[in-house]
């Protein structure tokens, strides 16, 4: 991973990748922080509400349509799921 990525963000993604290999039951599945539903195979409108689910559960955060709605990469969605932890820490 480029230096400027945060051991916090860091841990998030791996965390996000457990997830997502877990809904896809895909062990060897990789993300990047620059992955898009075009780079997951089988990535569409059912699995994304499963996944958003699990992160929820997974971090104890809560998101709402429009900040799900403007999640498009994975990155983003480490960056909202880091939001929403400072938030309510």
């Amino acid at each position: 991973m480029p230096s400027s990525v945060t051991l916090v963000e860091q841990s998030v993604l791996a965390a996000v990748t457990e997830i997502f290999r877990s809904v896809f039951n895909d062990p060897g599945l990789e993300l990047t922080s620059r992955s898009t539903v075009d780079d997951v195979p089988g990535w569409d409108s059912m699995t994304h509400v499963s996944l958003i689910v699990e992160t929820e559960c997974r971090f104890g955060i809560r998101f709402q349509a429009a900040e799900i709605e403007s999640l498009h990469s994975i990155g983003e969605l480490v960056r909202a799921i880091e939001a929403k932890r400072a938030a309510t820490a």
